[in-house]
């Protein structure tokens, strides 16, 4: 598109209501997701998300943003509109009409105050002036925001509260007034909580504990955010759930959910099963290149939950972490049953009569193919705990001994081979060499290059002594 259409096309969509602007941000997620024709969609996202943003003034540096100062403390919690919600999360989409409807009737003076400050600060737009003025409009916004969302008895606030904006909207004021209200109290929180934890051992979950013992941060409403400034610290996020073991002193989950910490091995069950979801979708779209990290985080979630906690089959937990085992399984074997009849369509013994002149082997299906052998291998490292033991262990080793025997057979096939099936069966050799190196290691599969090697050449050979 030209400069010109571009300028068009953001300024019809800055008329757009946050409404409006939020459902077709959704609309193009979900058709991109689908793997639609995607031009189209990644030039309206990337122009609706730089409004959304704040960002659309591309001069103006993005801390000199009344906005994006207003709502800093939410950064940590914020999410793209194309994932699932959960507690401890805030649509990073909502922001814009909040905003606006502050600007406009929640607090108008002192935005219009902050934006003064901003517009004669210094260019980082950092002043202890501009700091007090950006607090000053968080503590009104959430006082605002808390009295349009509980409302007094009697009073009826749908009106008012659909001119901030729609449900997803009005589902995260609250939250939003909670994170703004309880700013310094974050911060004191994120300062004394290690910056990193490997492993989320006693020590740490004790230094974490006594970081909690907020009252501010102990209301059912903020402590899913606490929890989840803990999860972006753990190298494994569902580790999250040893506090709730701690703080309800025991492994039971009766125990563990009748606690306020229980809230914890929900999200983590919640992070579990958007990552199964996330997997899924990566294998349809034959992604390959990050399902061996998703395939080691959902294994040691998976085992995390099932022996650190004693879960019941019939509970909700229990129920969740079956489905998703099971979802997961189904994903895995799907794809794992597909992969030996794939490896028999390159490597099948053809006479030259079936082959024709000028056939190949495409270079794309040899790629994907051994993308997929990989994928078994990773599967199979973790297959125990995924419920795909069996499939995978029987697929490995079926295309261990067809690989074998067929690299080898192709290799005897070119010592007779001439003309237009020699070109055919070298690529077929050169397909199922890399197939070995994935199999059986570097070193089988530069032995049978080798061999191939010497089969074109000693048949060279000997047709020059004949």
């Amino acid at each position: 598109m030209s400069q010109t259409s571009i300028e068009r096309l953001k300024d019809y969509l800055t008329r757009l209501s946050p409404q409006a602007q939020a459902l077709l941000m959704r609309e193009f997620e979900r058709a991109i997701e689908r793997g639609e024709e995607t031009t189209v969609a990644t030039l309206v996202l990337e122009q609706l998300r730089k409004i959304v943003r704040g960002a659309d003034d591309e001069a103006r540096p993005r801390t000199d943003n009344p906005s994006r100062l207003l709502f800093r403390p939410l950064e940590p919690f914020l999410i793209e509109n194309n994932v699932v919600a959960r507690l401890g999360q805030i649509r990073r989409a909502s922001l814009v009409p909040v905003w606006q409807w502050l600007a406009r009737e929640g607090a108008p003076d002192l935005a219009n105050e902050l934006e003064a400050a901003l517009s004669r600060g210094p260019e980082n737009g950092t002043s202890p002036e501009i700091e007090a003025k950006a607090r000053k409009l968080q503590l009104a916004a959430a006082a605002a925001l808390q009295a349009i969302a509980n409302p007094a008895p009697g009073t009826d606030s749908r009106r008012a509260l659909t001119r901030i904006g729609g449900a997803d909207v009005i589902e995260d004021l609250p939250s939003i007034a909670g994170i703004l209200q309880a700013r310094e109290a974050f911060d004191t929180f994120n300062s004394r909580i290690p910056s990193y934890m490997r492993v989320f051992n006693d020590t740490q979950i004790e230094a974490v504990t006594t970081a909690l013992g907020v009252p501010a941060l102990q209301t059912p409403q903020l402590l899913p955010f606490a929890l989840s400034l803990v999860m972006q610290r753990l190298a494994a996020p569902w580790q999250i759930i040893r506090l709730a073991v701690r703080m309800s002193a025991s492994d039971d989950e009766l125990r563990v959910a009748s606690t306020p910490y229980g809230i914890a091995v929900t999200i983590a069950l919640h992070d579990l099963s958007c990552l199964a979801a996330t997997l899924r979708i990566d294998i349809k779209r034959s992604r390959f290149g990050e399902v061996g990290e998703h395939l080691k985080t959902l294994h040691d979630g998976v085992r995390g939950l099932r022996t650190e906690l004693d879960l019941r089959n019939d509970s909700a937990w229990g129920r969740l972490l079956a489905s998703i085992r099971a979802d997961i399984s189904s994903a895995l074997q799907s794809e794992i049953d597909s992969v030996p009849g794939r490896v028999r369509r390159l490597l099948r013994q053809r006479t030259d009569k079936d082959i024709a002149a000028g056939a190949s082997i495409n270079s794309g299906d040899v790629d994907e193919t051994t993308a997929l052998i990989e994928f078994v291998a990773v599967c199979r490292t973790y297959a125990s705990e995924l419920a795909i033991n069996e499939v995978t262990m029987r697929t490995f080793s079926d295309l261990q001994h067809y690989v074998e025997q067929s690299t080898e057979a192709l290799v005897q096939s070119l010592r007779g081979s001439e003309g237009k099936g020699r070109a055919y069966r070298q690529a077929q050799v050169a397909a199922a060499i890399r197939f070995c190196d994935v199999l059986f290691g570097a070193d089988y599969a530069s032995l049978m290059s080798r061999a191939a090697e010497n089969a074109v050449t000693g048949e060279r050979k000997s047709s020059r002594a004949g």
